[in-house]
């Protein structure tokens, strides 16, 4: 794909809190350029209710989004001529978020005769690694967010294969049940790992489920119900709380260590020479996990990839690199193409009412 001449693309990301717009110039297989990236955050809005309200959300997305797109496309100094096309997040996630996006980036795909791409959101966090490093395939991916919980291989734009997914809570899920238990405000990812700092980590002998196990499979509800039966069998002090998020942050490193070492031993033998390790989505932003995984990389012999912080967690800079990827191999969507709450990872070259279009070198 060297040949083909840098696209510029605005994304929209609308599938849970976040109301996002950006625009990324580029070329496979990067890394890019972000010309812009705003994210309006909504956690005020959703932090007394101690998680995201679908509802909430929606309304917030269809307030918020034209101003932002507005402001992207301002930063990036660029209208709607300037672009090749305009991407948006399909799903998955909260059906009237992704429907506000979505519908938004139809409207201004027509409006300025641009071609218009369906992104999965898994999808955009999984090719962030390319955005920022030009990381190549095939490599071996942990996302791990609020919903999701997942080890695959990477072989191209599409192209997944499934190692490992969790039976039941997503990591990010978990942290933000733990958060909830001790009485820490949403979001309760960056406060449990804040709290975690101060505590005593094998004060608490926490489960690690399915450690040791075949296969690279999670499953994190048994370490939230463990959780919570300390909780209600102890008389709490500030100290105690610090100690049980430590213990409760050690344990998830395990079982990540022992499931991604799991997955790399399999994508070895797969795909003998690449020995790329990418990690990714909101739960990547850790800092105690990113350093757990680099040890686990440097003692398996893994290169590790992790977008910083910032395009760790749902941003629009990750959805408009998608669709730089999609458009460069001529994959353009319909107007027709609904959003979807669920979408897969291994269906993700099916985006929707795919056209065999391009635009115009």
């Amino acid at each position: 794909m060297d040949c083909v001449r840098a696209f510029t693309v605005l994304g929209l990301e609308t599938s849970c809190d976040e109301t996002a717009a950006a625009v990324v110039r580029g070329r496979t297989p990067g890394p890019g350029e972000i010309l812009s990236n705003v994210v309006l955050s909504q956690i005020d809005e959703h932090q007394p209710y101690g998680g995201v309200v679908p509802e909430i959300a929606a309304r917030a997305h269809v307030e918020a989004l034209d101003a932002v797109v507005e402001q992207a496309l301002a930063d990036a100094g660029m209208g709607l001529a300037d672009l090749d096309a305009v991407a948006a997040t399909a799903g998955p996630g909260l059906i009237g978020g992704v429907m506000v996006g979505l519908t938004t980036a139809k409207a201004l795909a027509l409006a300025a005769g641009k071609p218009l791409i369906a992104i999965n959101h898994l999808e955009a966090h999984a090719l962030t690694a390319r955005l920022t490093d030009g990381t190549e395939f095939p490599f071996l991916l942990l996302l791990i967010s609020g919903g999701h919980c997942q080890l695959l291989a990477v072989e191209g734009v599409g192209r997944f294969r499934l190692y490992g997914a969790t039976i039941d809570d997503a990591v990010g899920e978990a942290f933000d049940k733990t958060a909830k238990l001790l009485g820490l405000p949403y979001p309760g990812g960056p406060n449990i790992e804040a709290l975690a700092r101060t505590g005593n980590a094998r004060r608490f002998p926490l489960p690690r489920p399915m450690l040791g196990r075949d296969g690279a499979d999670f499953s994190l509800s048994g370490l939230k119900t463990a959780v919570r039966q300390i909780v209600r069998g102890e008389n709490w002090d500030e100290a105690m709380r610090a100690d049980l998020a430590a213990s409760f942050q050690a344990a998830v490193l395990d079982v990540l260590i022992d499931r991604s070492a799991s997955a790399m031993t399999r994508f070895r033998a797969e795909f003998p020479g690449a020995h790329t390790f990418v990690v990714a989505g909101g739960v990547a932003a850790n800092s105690a996990i990113r350093n757990a995984l680099s040890e686990l990389c440097a003692h398996e012999g893994f290169a590790i990839k992790i977008p910083p912080p910032r395009l760790c967690t749902d941003n629009a800079a990750m959805v408009a690199w998608a669709g730089v990827e999609h458009g460069q191999l001529g994959l353009f969507d319909a107007l027709t193409v609904a959003p979807r709450a669920r979408w897969p990872l291994q269906d993700a070259a099916a985006g929707g009412s795919r056209i065999p279009a391009r635009p115009k070198s």
